[in-house]
């Protein structure tokens, strides 16, 4: 009888050990927007889990002097055909690569409304790179085994707060590997 309780002990102590690493994994990656942040140009501090559960959030580190400046205009263009549906699309600014962010939060927020009529939420500038990153994008960048090399990097998360996907800076917010992933998620 003896050698019966044994397996039965091992089997309950696995199961558990498993479901523990199954949760943790699970309350991990929900934990990816649980970062407090301040609005770009206030001193407002949102946490980025509270004001968006249950959203999908597609996060993009921005600058205003950049090649990909212009994609400004297709993630507003997200914004607006989605947000209704649940979509949000976050702004980080980063002056990490080129210098291509170096203005006031003022300049840069009065830059991407009379530029690009920016709509969606901007945040506080934010370091994003390898070694340098903030708490927000050193976690994401761990879930998708990447770290932004360059402006408009974007990381897409579901409603569940796992990470989707993520998208390097020539990925257009137009395009059809980033829109059907979106309608994916809605």
């Amino acid at each position: 009888m003896k050698h019966v309780h044994l397996p039965f002990k091992m089997l309950t102590m696995l199961g558990f050990f498993l479901f523990s690493a199954a949760t943790t994994g699970a309350a991990m990656a929900t934990d990816l927007l649980d970062h407090d942040v301040k609005r770009l140009n206030s001193d407002e501090v949102v946490n980025l889990r509270d004001a968006y559960a249950g959203k999908v959030v597609l996060i993009v580190n921005t600058a205003s002097k950049c090649a990909f400046t212009g994609q400004y205009e297709g993630l507003e263009a997200l914004y607006a055909r989605y947000k209704d549906r649940g979509l949000e699309v976050l702004g980080f600014p980063s002056n990490d690569f080129g210098s291509q962010e170096p203005g006031s939060e003022q300049q840069i927020q009065d830059f991407c409304r009379l530029t690009y009529s920016v709509k969606f939420p901007m945040f506080a500038k934010t370091e994003v790179k390898k070694g340098k990153a903030s708490p927000l994008f050193e976690g994401l960048a761990q879930a998708a085994g990447r770290y932004p090399k360059w402006n408009f990097h974007k990381y897409l998360i579901g409603r569940d707060g796992k990470l989707i996907d993520n998208y390097l800076s020539w990925t257009s917010p137009q395009s059809g590997t980033i829109v059907d992933a979106i309608e994916a998620a809605l």
